[in-house]
């Protein structure tokens, strides 16, 4: 298969060979005009001999081959002098990008099923899954990375251009994991780190919690102004449907299912570092939250367009020379 595909792909990179000085084509037809134009040269007297050697070779020899190398040896030269150059298929890539974190909370409050999507009730961890996997697509241009906590904070992604696998290690996340508590300040704590070695312009975090803070090592508000002091900004999440019906044998009653929510701690966390606090109740609410992200820290659009080139004159040029030596060879042969 792949010897039957090779041509094709050749082909295609044949097309994409730019010739940059192709002016210099021009010049192929000069040795002709050259030939034309000069003045005949006029014939000598033939010199008569009395006899030959018996031996003698009465054959002339032919002058098709060298006139032929000649000419392909010059039109190499000329497609040489042109400047063939290849071309890649074009790169996008911007300039400036921003560098954005997520960071996901993966106690096990996440499995409580109350975010409702498309009239059922699925669990918070699949919801954010559908809606954060849509808004990494559209941060095209941006680094994104993932981090993930519970017990301890954990760096599921650093920083990366590649959405695709973003996406992918995010969906391959799984409740209990890394704990079944609440590190919120680890998380802060954590993710500010990978901006400290960066030099992007802008520096976002999006923090996601169903819960309040009931593990780790760090403060949730310390770790606010730790991430203030490199100028990240946090937009914080809260996930919960709060009050909603719950049908049990034969009654229905009234429950809190977000109960566990800091909402006061989370607003604190984005008043401090300029950002804003969203609550999200159904899988609807949060989609509208990043819609809303997205137009407050809108993708980079300033973008350049490289090309990858290769100069191929060396290989008209070596041909040139391979045909030199042939012709030098039979000119030699036929002295």
């Amino acid at each position: 298969m792949s010897d039957f595909l090779s041509p094709i792909f050749l082909s295609r990179d044949l097309l994409n060979i730019e010739f940059v000085w192709w002016w210099m084509f021009f010049i192929a037809p000069l040795p002709l005009l050259v030939y034309l134009l000069s003045p005949k040269s006029e014939s000598s007297h033939a010199l008569r001999l009395p006899f030959l050697p018996e031996d003698s070779n009465t054959k002339t020899p032919s002058s098709r081959l060298p006139k032929a190398l000649s000419v392909i040896i010059w039109l190499l030269l000329v497609t040489a002098s042109a400047r063939p150059v290849w071309y890649g298929e074009p790169v996008e890539f911007q300039p400036k990008h921003r560098d954005l974190m997520l960071v996901v909370d993966l106690s096990y409050s996440m499995s409580q099923e109350d975010m409702q999507f498309n009239g059922e009730y699925i669990d918070r961890l699949s919801a954010v899954k559908r809606v954060l996997s849509d808004f990494i697509e559209r941060r095209k241009g941006d680094r994104v990375g993932l981090v993930l906590f519970a017990d301890h904070a954990y760096l599921q992604t650093p920083l990366t251009l590649d959405r695709d696998t973003l996406s992918q290690q995010l969906n391959q996340a799984v409740l209990k994991l890394i704990g079944t508590q609440t590190a919120i300040g680890d998380g802060i704590g954590l993710a500010t780190k990978t901006f400290v070695d960066s030099d992007a312009p802008q520096r976002v975090m999006i923090l996601l919690s169903d819960g309040s803070n009931t593990a780790g090592v760090l403060d949730p508000l310390e770790a606010a102004d730790i991430a203030k002091k490199y100028d990240a900004t946090i937009y914080t999440v809260g996930v919960g449907a709060g009050e909603m019906m719950v049908k049990e044998f034969f009654m229905t009653r009234k429950v809190n299912t977000a109960q566990d929510l800091d909402e006061r701690t989370l607003m604190e966390i984005a008043k401090r570092t300029g950002g804003h606090y969203f609550r999200a109740r159904d899988s609807k609410e949060l989609a509208m939250i990043y819609d809303t992200i997205n137009q407050l820290e809108p993708v980079t659009n300033a973008t350049k367009i490289w090309r990858p080139q290769q100069e191929w004159f060396a290989w008209p040029l070596s041909a040139a020379m391979f045909f030199a030596f042939m012709l030098l060879a039979i000119r030699r042969n036929n002295v």
